[in-house]
């Protein structure tokens, strides 16, 4: 990250609900003076009235970058305030967007359109970015850099793999709180405690994660826990005939509803 120009020229953030305060709170974490963010925010919370950034004051007229955090049903109204903007790198995270939106609404600009997900808000997201065509090798670096702040960080090669990225990482983390869910209900169909199943299963799902990020191919670490004729391979023999073809139409519901909500 360029702390260096950011902290001289200035960062503005629109919007610090539960997405903004987690990247905020990374930057801040980073080394981002709170004396060089703006946010734009029309109901500040507690924790952000006391990290000693402006709040809801001027915006310094050409930061090094503005990030775009509020819900799209909320850019009519919010993106009207930085058209005044010269020389800075629009970076959003609103769902459902598309970037000819913001250059329809804030004219030649260089942006970069990220999707993030929730387990952001625990330093723990992945974010997908594309560019528009004015953004720079540069500006992508940079976006990169900030977006990092909460996760892992991938690049697309064009805008339409966004929808994918919704209905896969962007709408995955539900997918994952439903299996714990389940696992958990399994658990007490099988005589275990509500509570005491309800804390296996978190543990599991988050303790398989954490091997599943090791790099190790996931279809080798399943066979790894699958002994021959054991009770892992008896409960897989229930699983596997359904499971891809379920997660196949569930990702592909949610990539179909992104791209009907921004056509």
């Amino acid at each position: 990250m360029d702390l260096e120009t950011i902290n001289a020229n200035g960062l503005v953030l629109l919007g610090c609900g539960k997405m903004g305060s987690a990247m905020l709170a990374g930057w801040l974490d980073r080394g981002v003076a709170a004396s060089a963010v703006t946010v734009l925010d029309p109901a500040p919370s507690d924790w952000l009235r006391g990290t000693g950034v402006a709040l809801n004051t001027d915006l310094p007229p050409a930061p090094a970058v503005t990030l775009i955090a509020v819900k799209p049903q909320m850019m009519t109204e919010a993106l009207p305030r930085l058209r005044a903007l010269s020389d800075t790198l629009f970076v959003t995270v609103a769902a459902g967007t598309p970037i000819t939106a913001y250059e329809t609404a804030l004219g030649d600009i260089r942006l970069v359109r990220a999707m993030p997900n929730t387990p952001a808000a625990v330093g723990r997201g992945i974010t997908a970015i594309v560019g528009n065509d004015a953004a720079t090798a540069a500006d992508l670096d940079l976006a990169q850099a900030l977006l990092s702040a909460v996760g892992e960080v991938v690049r697309l090669d064009h805008e339409d793999q966004m929808d994918a990225v919704t209905g896969l990482s962007g709408s995955g983390p539900a997918y994952v709180f439903h299996l714990i869910e389940a696992m958990a209900a399994a658990g007490e169909a099988q005589g275990l405690a509500p509570d005491l199943a309800l804390r296996l299963a978190r543990a599991t799902v988050a303790g398989a994660g954490e091997l599943a990020m090791t790099g190790e191919d996931p279809a080798q670490l399943r066979i790894n826990v699958t002994s021959p004729n054991g009770t892992t391979q008896a409960g897989l023999e229930v699983l596997m005939p359904d499971l891809p073809d379920l997660l196949a139409r569930t990702v592909k519901a949610a990539t179909d509803r992104s791209r009907e909500l921004r056509a």
